[in-house]
């Protein structure tokens, strides 16, 4: 099991390129793992790599890109089964 970071963002995060912008923040900070749209219009995030650089991401989630809107971040350490090598836009 790999220790990794789970984040659900909700808001105004689909169709605004939240996905992009978060796989361009994850990537300038050398995080490992993916981003993914939910059915219910919120947007999933599992993080692994150095846990500095883990909470950096956790503040960037909470502003956005620029057109989101961001109303409420849910996240919590979890032992995850695939250590990823990379991060990927699901």
């Amino acid at each position: 099991m790999t220790r990794s970071y789970h984040c659900v963002v909700t808001g105004k995060v689909q169709g605004v390129f939240f996905r992009a912008w978060v796989n361009d923040q994850a990537v300038a900070l050398n995080l490992n793992g993916w981003v993914r749209n939910l059915n219910d219009g919120k947007i999933e995030v599992l993080l692994q790599g150095d846990e500095a650089k883990v909470a950096e991401m956790r503040t960037r989630l909470l502003v956005g890109p620029p057109l989101s809107q961001v109303a409420d971040l849910k996240c919590e350490w979890m032992d995850y089964d695939t250590e990823h090598k990379g991060f990927e836009i699901r």
